[in-house]
């Protein structure tokens, strides 16, 4: 008997409750909580963007509409990794504005 090609493998991920908090991923056989004060890229975030999330690798989570990479470790121990976005996202702009060249920016 032949069979077919197999298809194509993929990494099952799925946002499963979302709080005022953070959200809970399923990510293989376990629930992982993302809360929005270590996480704050999806603090002002939709829920169709945090809902919009693909594993494009075994220890890998992407989120295209935000365009957000975390490692699957990041989120488990958070506190092994030190690097947290300080800003908030009502300061974007005026960090954008500023770093515009001066020939551009507004007076």
């Amino acid at each position: 008997m032949k069979y077919g090609k197999p298809g194509k493998r993929t990494l099952a991920v799925e946002v499963t409750n979302i709080s005022p908090t953070g959200f809970w991923l399923l990510i293989d056989d376990r629930e992982v909580f993302v809360p929005f004060t270590q996480f704050p890229w999806f603090a002002d975030a939709t829920v169709r963007q945090i809902v919009d999330v693909t594993r494009p690798a075994k220890h890998h989570l992407h989120w295209p509409s935000l365009d957000v990479d975390l490692a699957l470790a990041s989120l488990e121990a958070p506190e092994e990794f030190p690097m947290v976005s300080r800003l908030r996202p009502s300061k974007v702009g005026r960090v954008a504005e500023s770093r515009e060249p001066r020939s551009t920016r507004r007076r």
